[in-house]
């Protein structure tokens, strides 16, 4: 990717965090961190009402993240024929717990 659009995703990514509170803010730069720690084929698509991360070359979607003022509602798929599991997540705990699901999601894709 070149600066120019890394810079432009940034904007939109500090839209969603300028819109939350602190406890969603501290969720999703943590949940952004741990997705990214998974390896440079991971894509991250900030779009309007939602953050979403794809592996590369497959551009296929393994995690969906609409911010609320309250929490985060997160939306994993392991497969294209599994139905997306959502879950709303408003604290750590929660969050970590869902960690090694986001994870076998990102890693169910070939």
């Amino acid at each position: 990717m070149g600066f120019y659009s890394d810079k432009t995703s940034d904007i939109s990514f500090e839209r969603h965090l300028s819109s939350l509170e602190q406890e969603p803010r501290h969720l999703l730069l943590e949940l952004r961190n741990f997705v990214k720690s998974f390896g440079n084929n991971v894509i991250e698509e900030v779009r309007p009402h939602r953050i979403v991360y794809a592996k590369s070359l497959t551009f296929r979607t393994f995690l969906d993240i609409q911010p609320k003022i309250n929490g985060l509602v997160v939306s994993l798929r392991k497969s294209r024929t599994e139905p997306a599991l959502t879950k709303t997540i408003d604290n750590l705990i929660e969050l970590n717990d869902f960690k090694n699901q986001i994870e076998d999601a990102y890693l169910s894709i070939k």
